[in-house]
């Protein structure tokens, strides 16, 4: 097992000591990546990895084996489609040597629901809950390697987003752009994960789908886009206008400015994910707009775009070192435009570390 994979299994089994949890069991997920650095192939044949304190292996189909084998050297219980998966789910239990009378589980959320039937329906008296605490509570703490995966994607893409808006004319279509940025991170060794490209009045649409709306002299645009490099993605929604502003365009995109500035300062150590939704809201708010913010203020980046933590109203997450999230408040008028200004950051050196390096300044375009 390589270095880093190595020391994120000695950190789960400490987090189980710490949490009384006697097995984690996660499914083909992103869990799995953070920990085995393995992406099997996912369908309804069970698959799944057991980690105890004294043992680590895979449920696998037998057909995957072999290809799996490539990528760990952690052992597998292998089952054919003939016999079916619980004899050698059975085995790997045992061999995880944990006591079956009232076992404390962890059960990979994202897991296929007839998967985690079978676990439990091999440990009846099992108490369950989900990663949070354990793999979930890792993950959303990012060491350095990961750190540098991320700033580099955001790199990237900011110049990925710069090409776009300077591309901008009129008479182009959404779809058009988004080609653009999707050829943009294709030459230079990255992958698409999202783009999200918005005109005029599409922008009042949180989760707009790209489409064929032409770009028009004092549309209102905005880009949210990210790409993936090394196994980790960026993140960055940037503004603008084509030829000149619409109508209230300036005043907007100086509350939304501030909201983010606001949400910046609040994301300390120590601080709850709600105190940064508060102080993006309280700043939207004031200035008449709150009913027009429709949406968290963020959400955790890692290997997935979204995971923990989530900057919510609600949250009661301790924001900690190493975690990344997003700082994105909109303000969002029907018919007219839309406009959020996004930043992933990482709590560093006791702050908010912001990965772009694109000013958040409207964009003029066209």
């Amino acid at each position: 097992m390589n270095p880093t994979l190595a020391t994120r299994m000695d950190n789960l089994r400490a987090r189980m000591a710490e949490t009384n949890t006697d097995l984690v069991v996660i499914g083909p997920s992103s869990h799995m990546r953070y920990l085995a650095d393995l992406s099997p192939h996912g369908d309804e044949r069970p698959v799944m990895l057991m980690v105890s304190q004294s043992f680590a292996g895979f449920l696998m189909p037998a057909l995957n084996v072999d290809s799996s084998r490539q990528h760990t050297d952690l052992p597998f219980f292998p089952w054919a489609d003939a016999d079916g998966p619980d004899a050698a789910l059975e085995e790997l239990l045992n061999a995880t040597g944990i006591d079956r009378t009232l076992p404390s589980i962890v059960l990979d959320e994202t897991m296929r629901a007839d998967f985690a039937l079978l676990v439990l329906d091999a440990l009846p008296d099992a108490r369950r809950r989900f990663t949070q605490d354990t793999v979930g509570y890792l993950r959303s703490r990012k060491d350095v390697a990961e750190y540098q995966a991320i700033k580099a994607a955001h790199l990237l893409n900011d110049r990925a987003v710069e090409a776009a808006f300077a591309a901008l004319r009129p008479g182009m279509t959404e779809i058009e752009v988004a080609g653009l940025i999707d050829d943009f991170y294709l030459a230079n060794g990255a992958t698409t994960v999202f783009c999200s490209v918005c005109f005029g009045p599409n922008g009042a649409f949180p989760h707009h789908h790209t489409g064929a709306t032409q770009l028009k002299p004092g549309d209102a645009v905005l880009i949210d886009t990210g790409c993936r490099v090394s196994g980790y993605p960026s993140d960055m929604t940037r503004v603008g206008y084509c030829g000149s502003a619409p109508e209230g365009f300036a005043e907007v995109h100086a509350i939304v400015d501030r909201a983010v500035e606001a949400a910046l300062a609040a994301a300390v150590p120590g601080a709850k994910a709600r105190d940064v939704d508060k102080a993006a809201r309280d700043v939207i708010s004031n200035a008449g707009y709150g009913a027009n913010f429709l949406h968290r203020t963020g959400h955790g980046l890692g290997i997935d775009v979204h995971e923990a933590p989530y900057i919510t109203g609600t949250s009661e997450t301790v924001l900690d070192d190493g975690m990344v999230f997003s700082i994105e408040p909109g303000i969002y008028l029907q018919g007219r435009f839309g406009l959020r200004l996004e930043e992933i950051v990482m709590i560093r050196d006791g702050k908010a570390e912001i990965f772009s390096e694109m000013s958040r300044a409207a964009v003029v375009a066209g």
